[in-house]
């Protein structure tokens, strides 16, 4: 019975310390892909003219020829910070929210229906996005700093910590939410697909017996959940990073109107910026995190997720 898969047996605590551990491990592996993302995304951001618009391959040679190795790691601390909290509250969210479902009496124990745990998907990560947007908009500032960098400029910012207090002291406590409403639709988009897709392909794989519970099934949930929420997602991931890398000088004075002036002056083809390099990260990060936390999960002595 499914529940027995999800019903949040195993301590809260251990599965909260792999969770973090995989998503350590899967941010680490695929953040230059991340940064690459940004900078596409940021390219043409407040120009009427959609200029300076560049593909990921230029991209990637600009951070190498400009920054070096070491420029495609930029923003990795509060990338790691962002996942400490941002993925156990969102997987361990959806595994309880899930069971409890599961387990009550108005479902009889059956298995959930794709758009039950699509819903689940959905409340877990936005709950996990509020609590870490802060994070991700530190990211987001020290990943567009590079640039800054490279066109010889002084960037704003020499760590997380000194990023964190600026933008306290000029923008205010609500300043470390910037861009939180559409952080948290994409969060909602993204985890509507990623969970659910990736724990009921992961199911139909096995219980269709094209393949056993082991890392063939975990690649191919994997591969199928990064396509569908990066699909839904990259609007909203287009707007979220470019109402998060704003400053004091606003461009665009919320998220409607950031996504309305970069169709009217980019096309509507700009809120697709940065599909591949972010298809080629979730893929990756799906699943180096997923093939992971199984793995940590079994050394545990826990059950499959």
């Amino acid at each position: 019975m499914e529940g027995s898969r999800v019903a949040g047996e195993a301590p809260t605590q251990t599965r909260i310390l792999l969770a973090s551990l995989s998503a350590m491990v899967a941010e680490t592996v695929t953040f230059p892909i991340d940064l690459t993302k940004t900078r596409m995304q940021l390219h043409g951001s407040g120009s009427s003219s959609g200029a300076h618009r560049i593909g990921a391959i230029g991209v990637v040679s600009e951070i190498a020829r400009q920054e070096g190795v070491i420029g495609f790691y930029k923003g990795l601390s509060p990338a790691i910070i962002r996942h400490l909290f941002y993925t156990p509250i969102r997987i361990i969210g959806y595994e309880n929210l899930k069971g409890s479902i599961v387990r009550s009496e108005a479902n009889n124990g059956e298995s959930l229906p794709l758009a039950t745990k699509t819903l689940v998907g959905g409340i877990s990560g936005v709950i996990a996005q509020v609590v870490a947007s802060p994070a991700d908009l530190v990211k987001v500032r020290m990943q567009a700093d590079g640039r800054l960098v490279s066109q010889g400029l002084k960037p704003r910012y020499s760590g997380p910590m000194e990023a964190f207090t600026k933008i306290l002291q000029s923008e205010g406590v609500k300043g470390l939410w910037k861009g939180v409403l559409p952080n948290i639709q994409r969060a909602f988009l993204v985890n509507m697909e990623e969970l659910a897709c990736y724990d009921h392909a992961k199911h139909f794989v096995i219980e269709k017996k094209i393949s056993e519970d082991n890392i063939y099934a975990h690649t191919l949930a994997s591969i199928m959940s990064g396509l569908a929420s990066t699909t839904l997602s990259c609007p909203a991931d287009v707007v979220k990073t470019r109402m998060m890398n704003q400053g004091e000088t606003f461009v665009y004075r919320n998220s409607y109107e950031c996504l309305v002036k970069t169709v009217k002056f980019e096309g509507i083809r700009a809120l697709w910026r940065g599909f591949f390099p972010t298809w080629a990260r979730l893929g990756p990060w799906q699943f180096v995190f997923w093939v992971s936390y199984e793995k940590f999960r079994q050394l545990a002595g826990l059950s499959s997720f």
